[in-house]
């Protein structure tokens, strides 16, 4: 009785290693995959190694060795047990390969065939058992029908495994194997998910050091350093995912960005269930390929969330935009949200720390219209500047949102109302711009769908030639896709005003997350602010001074718009008191800044007037 633990590498059966150091092998090979388990237990590992042993025993074929592939498609070639057999053919050590039947060594008729080839050039005979194929006898008339044969029926198995498997993914089953790190399986419905409180524990801080600014470079660095096992890790020690017989014990910790990134990404970790993200190129195997989204089976809300819709759509967006590292080790959390106003690019942020005296370092913080920067660097000035610091655009973001969320809890009802008008207002003015493009636009597919009939109608009767058809048929056809798309994309806009209530209902929920709005942190900032739009500054006075200067004090637009409510004008909640105070404060302040206008100015005229004194008189001695 053979025992069914035979090691599938190297197993030596009947003589000792030492004396088969000066002879060939003769090897016993076994295939089996979960298809072939299907039909029986005549198809087991153990069932083969018996039938071939007891075959080479009787015909005298010795030494032998088992080599096996347990669990082993015969459409894949990186299977180890065949990756170890051709390495011994390679180095001349094999005389003979004893096999069940032919598709044992793969069901791919073009590449056995090339593999019989190239036993034979080597002298390496073959056996299959079942088929009573020996090519010692001379080659058999009906081998490669055999194997075009195990070829078909890969892929009608192929077929049939597909379309079991797009059954389950639309019936709202999950597909995976195995579920993503932070849930397990019900114990008691293996089509359902649980949330595992350590994995998830990590998940959502994850999510929560992204909202805070890090990146996925930074959140992998302290993850390792407070040595948290990486996911393949975790898993693999409680016996689940793809990696648990070959995960890394010498580098539990050492997360990586990649899946830093792939977790912030997964729509799982917001409660829903995706299915077929991924598609095999065909029946032979290969690394999966990923589907575009909008191939996606999407279940919304199909298990407990690990982190709430909110955060995973403020992650996503944090995501789009690259947020670099500058010179002094962080990314500004404002990169993204600011735009220009007169060219709609997005924002560039200059950030250096300037040493100007050993124990006095002046910070550079500011941004400035992309557009600008990158044009101005090409010598061919488009848009504007823009400038303005970062500081300043902080201290207007929290007044805003502290103006508008005091003036949500004093009064709600009010805040609700005012929402409903402006919407009104919005909607109309947008509503009838829209409409009136989605109109013009489908005149011009009307249009393009005759001027293409005429067309075809003139290739037809020989009037154009072939070469110019298609020439002018091919603009047509690309003008009209880009037309569809605009329609789609208006059309969309239009449907996608939510009701008002239900959008103050979610900025109000916002609102009561939070007691205090004296600093504005980054959490606040993402989850309140939707986009700053930036206007070019304006001096006070249009005149300029010597050097083209301006003069007098500079104001800037800036427009805050907040999530789900937009730009929103809150009613001033101060008291007439309180209004006074501040202006005078103003007073004061604007005194100040002119103040120091001043001597910046007297002090620049009187530099100047030394250096021309220099040059008029350059002996230090006169």
């Amino acid at each position: 009785m053979l025992n069914p633990q035979i090691d599938a590498a190297n197993v030596c059966v009947g003589r000792k290693e030492a004396d088969m150091k000066n002879e060939k092998y003769v090897i016993l090979y076994e295939r089996l995959s979960k298809d072939d388990e299907l039909q029986g237990i005549s198809n087991s590992i153990l069932n083969q190694q018996q039938l071939l042993q007891e075959y080479a025993e009787a015909h005298g074929l010795t030494p032998y060795i088992h080599i096996s592939d347990d669990g082993w498609s015969g459409t894949r070639w990186d299977r180890p047990g065949w990756q170890e057999l051709i390495a011994k053919v390679e180095a001349d050590e094999v005389s003979c390969i004893c096999i069940k039947d032919s598709s044992r060594l793969g069901r791919d008729y073009l590449r056995v065939g090339l593999f019989r080839e190239m036993f034979r050039e080597r002298g390496v005979r073959l056996i299959a058992v079942n088929h009573n194929l020996d090519t010692a006898r001379g080659e058999d008339d009906f081998t490669p029908f055999r194997e075009i044969m195990a070829e078909w029926y890969a892929r009608d198995t192929s077929k049939k495994i597909k379309s079991v498997f797009a059954a389950k993914a639309k019936s709202g089953k999950p597909t995976a194997s195995t579920p993503p790190y932070g849930f397990v399986k019900d114990p008691s419905d293996k089509n359902k998910w649980l949330v595992d409180p350590e994995a998830a524990a990590v998940v959502k801080r994850i999510f929560q050091m992204t909202m805070d600014g890090m990146g996925v470079h930074k959140i992998a660095g302290v993850l390792a350093a407070e040595k948290i096992e990486r996911p393949s890790c975790y898993l693999g020690k409680r016996g689940r995912g793809r990696h648990k017989n070959d995960y890394n014990t010498d580098l539990p910790y050492a997360w990586g960005s990649a899946c830093i990134a792939n977790i912030l990404r997964r729509h799982e970790y917001a409660g829903h269930l995706v299915n077929l993200r991924t598609s095999s190129v065909d029946y032979k195997g290969g690394k999966a390929k990923s589907k575009p989204q909008s191939e996606w089976i999407v279940f919304p809300n199909a298990h407990e969330a690990i982190v709430d819709q909110e955060t995973f759509d403020i992650v996503q967006k944090l995501r789009e935009t690259p947020r670099r590292i500058d010179t002094m080790g962080e990314a500004n959390p404002l990169t993204g949200l600011l735009w220009c106003s007169d060219c709609n690019a997005k924002m560039y942020n200059h950030r250096k720390a300037h040493t100007e005296k050993p124990t006095h370092t002046k910070l550079t913080d500011v941004y400035h219209c992309s557009t600008y920067k990158l044009s101005n660097g090409k010598f061919k000035t488009q848009c504007t500047s823009h400038h303005i610091s970062t500081s300043a655009v902080r201290e207007i973001i929290l007044d805003v949102i502290r103006r508008t969320c005091w003036f949500v809890r004093d009064r709600e009802a009010e805040f609700v109302e005012l929402l409903r008008e402006s919407s009104i207002i919005k909607q109309g003015e947008t509503a009838k711009a829209h409409k009136k493009q989605i109109s013009k636009n489908e005149r011009r597919l009307a249009e393009i769908d005759r001027i293409y009939k005429a067309l075809y109608e003139d290739k037809a009767l020989g009037k154009i030639e072939q070469d110019v058809f298609d020439q002018m048929s091919e603009g047509y056809q690309q003008e009209r896709v880009e037309l569809r798309e605009k329609v789609e994309t208006l059309q969309a806009e239009l449907d996608a005003f939510n009701d008002d209530s239900t959008r103050a209902d979610k900025f109000v929920e916002i609102v009561r997350r939070y007691t205090s709005f004296e600093e504005l942190t980054t959490p606040m900032l993402y989850e309140f602010v939707d986009k700053v739009i930036v206007y070019e500054g304006e001096w006070s006075d249009g005149n300029t001074g010597e050097g083209n200067r301006p003069r007098g004090s500079r104001t800037q637009r800036v427009d805050v718009y907040l999530k789900y409510i937009g730009s929103f004008d809150a009613p001033d909640m101060r008291t007439p008191e309180q209004i006074e105070v501040d202006r005078i404060a103003e007073e004061k302040l604007e005194a100040n800044r002119a103040y120091h206008r001043e001597k910046t100015r007297q002090w620049a005229e009187r530099k100047r007037n030394r250096e021309v004194a220099s040059e008029d008189n350059p002996d230090p001695a006169a």
